[in-house]
C-alpha cells in the first residue's frame, strides 16, 4: 500500500490544497468500495476538487510522486471501481456540480462531472426536455460516462455511449483535452469520446460532458403484468422487441423479487414473475403500443395487463423498481447483497435467464433475478453470508457460471456494471486478443499506471 513517495504526495497535497484534502480514515473508507462483498481498500487521502484546474494540478502532483489516482463520483458502482488497491489519492468530483449550458434548441446540455442525473432533469423541467439514462441510483454523470452506464430506459434511448457527444478530460500527464465538438456527428480523427466513455477512470479524469437531451413525451403510460413463469415473461419480451413495439422500458422481476418489493415498498403486486412496462409517445401511439403488448402477454398466459398514464402511480412503481436492491437485501438480514449482471442477444434472453433460474434453484441460495430485459440485460442479487466461506465460494461459482453462459451465447459478462476489480477473470475469455490491445492503449496513455490502477485488468 503506502510507500515513501506516497507519503511525500500526501504531504504535498496537504500543503497545496489545505482543508480540501483529508486523510480522515472514515472519509477515506467512505470513498472506497461499499456496495458488495469486495473488500474496502481506501486511498491514502481524499481531495475534494472544485474546478478543472484543481484536477490538473492534482494529477501533475500525483505524476511527480508516482502516486495512483482514483476518480470518485458518488460511489454507486458495483465492481470495486473506487477501491485503491495500490494506495494513492482519491479525487472526489462531486463538488464540480454546475450545469454549464442548456442548449434547448440543439437538444444538448453541457455539465460538470459531479452533476447527478436527477439534478440535470430537475434543471430541464421547465424546458420540456429530459435526460433519459437512468441506472437507478442517483449517480453522477461523470461516473456514468466512465462506467458506460445504462438502465431502465436503455431499450429506447440507448446507454451513455449513445448520448455523450464530447468530453473534456485531464490525461495522466495533467493535460486538459477535448475529445470532440458539440456537433451531433463528426468524422474528425479517432473517436476519443468513445475511448474514454467506459474506460472506468483508467485513462483520464472527466471534467466536462456535452450530452444529448430529449423532448419529453406527450404521454407516458405503463403498468405491470404478471406471468406464469420467468420463461413466459422473457418470451413476451422477445416477441415485443421483435415486433418493433417502441417500448421505453421493459423490466423483469422474478417472483421472489416481487415479494421483496411488496414488503419493502408496501405494495400489493401479485407475487409472480412480472414485467414492468412503460410507453412514450402521443396518446394514440401509446394506446396502440399498450394494446399490442397486452395481446402478446395474453398469448403467453399472462394476467390482464392494466396500464395507466397516472404519473403518481407510475412513479410509485418505478421507485419500487429502483429500490429493488435494498428490497432484496432485506430478505435475509445479516447478509450482504451481491449484484452481478450479464447481457445476451435478445433472441437468447429466455434461454439464458431460464438456465440461470434453474442454476439458482439448484444452488439453494437466496437470490433474485431482475433486469433491463428489453436489451437482453439481466441481473441477479445473491444474499451471501460473508462469514461462511463455503457460501462465498458457492456464490462466486454461480456468478462465474452466469458470466460464462452469457459469453457462450455471444453475449457479455457485464452489460452495464463494468469490469472493475470484480470481473477481470472473464474479460480475457470474452474478448481474447482485444484485451492485449487494451493494455497497450493503457500503457501508451498512462505509462506510469497512475489512473485507477488495478481496474479492468491487473
Amino acid at each position: 500500500m503506502a510507500n515513501t513517495e506516497h507519503s511525500a504526495a500526501v504531504a504535498a497535497f496537504s500543503e497545496r490544497f489545505g482543508e480540501l484534502f483529508t486523510t480522515n480514515l472514515t472519509l477515506r473508507e467512505q470513498h472506497a468500495h461499499t456496495q458488495t462483498w469486495l473488500p474496502n481498500q481506501p486511498a491514502e487521502g481524499v481531495l475534494f476538487v472544485t474546478d478543472k484546474q484543481m484536477v490538473v494540478d492534482a494529477v501533475k502532483l500525483c505524476a511527480q510522486y508516482h502516486c495512483p489516482i482514483i476518480p470518485f463520483g458518488t460511489g454507486t458502482s458495483l465492481e470495486g471501481h473506487i477501491n485503491a488497491p495500490q494506495g494513492g489519492i482519491c479525487i472526489d468530483l462531486s463538488r464540480m456540480d454546475q450545469i454549464l449550458h442548456i442548449h434547448a434548441e440543439d437538444l444538448t446540455a453541457v455539465v460538470q462531472p459531479g452533476v447527478t442525473r436527477e439534478a440535470l432533469n430537475q434543471a430541464l423541467r421547465h424546458t420540456g426536455l429530459f435526460f433519459p439514462i437512468d441506472p437507478g441510483a442517483n449517480a453522477s454523470l461523470g461516473g456514468m460516462a466512465s462506467t458506460r452506464a445504462s438502465g431502465t430506459n436503455a431499450v429506447r434511448y440507448g446507454t451513455m455511449k449513445d448520448v455523450v457527444l464530447s468530453l473534456e478530460v485531464v490525461t495522466a500527464q495533467g493535460e486538459l483535452i477535448r475529445t470532440a465538438s458539440r456537433a451531433k456527428k463528426t468524422a474528425a480523427g479517432y473517436d476519443l469520446t468513445r475511448l474514454f466513455v467506459g474506460s472506468e477512470g483508467t485513462l483520464g479524469i472527466i471534467t466536462e460532458l456535452s450530452l444529448k437531451i430529449f423532448g419529453r413525451p406527450e404521454v407516458i403510460a405503463g403498468g405491470v403484468c404478471a406471468f406464469p413463469s420467468v420463461l413466459a415473461a422473457c418470451n413476451a419480451v422477445i416477441m415485443t422487441i421483435q415486433a418493433g413495439i417502441p417500448v421505453s422500458r421493459i423490466e423483469l422481476l422474478d417472483a421472489l423479487q416481487i415479494q421483496a418489493c411488496n414488503r419493502y415498498s408496501k405494495l400489493t403486486m401479485v407475487e409472480q414473475p412480472t414485467l414492468f412496462v412503460e410507453f412514450h409517445g402521443s396518446e394514440a401511439s401509446v394506446t396502440e403500443q399498450a394494446e399490442v403488448f397486452a395481446d402478446i402477454a395474453a398469448e403467453l398466459g399472462a394476467a390482464e395487463f392494466n396500464w395507466s398514464s397516472d404519473q403518481q402511480e407510475l412513479a410509485q412503481l418505478w421507485k419500487a423498481r429502483h429500490n429493488a436492491f435494498f428490497a432484496a437485501q432485506a430478505l435475509r438480514p445479516g447478509t450482504r447483497a451481491y449484484s452481478s449482471d450479464a447481457c445476451v442477444p435478445i433472441s437468447r434472453l429466455a434461454e439464458c435467464v431460464e438456465a440461470t433460474r434453474q442454476d439458482l434453484a439448484a444452488s439453494g441460495m437466496v437470490a433474485t433475478i431482475l433486469g433491463h430485459v428489453g436489451d437482453g440485460n439481466f441481473h441477479i442479487i445473491l444474499l451471501v453470508d460473508l462469514n461462511n466461506p463455503a457460501e462465498v465460494e458457492q456464490a462466486e461459482a454461480v456468478v462465474a457460471r452466469i458470466s460464462q453462459r452469457a459469453i457462450a451465447m455471444e453475449g457479455t459478462c457485464t452489460g452495464e456494471h463494468g469490469i472493475g476489480q470484480g470481473k477481470q477473470s472473464y474479460l480475457q475469455e470474452e474478448l481474447g486478443a482485444a484485451v492485449d490491445l487494451m493494455r497497450r492503449i493503457k500503457q501508451a496513455l498512462d505509462p506510469l499506471n497512475l489512473m485507477n490502477p488495478g481496474k479492468i485488468f491487473s
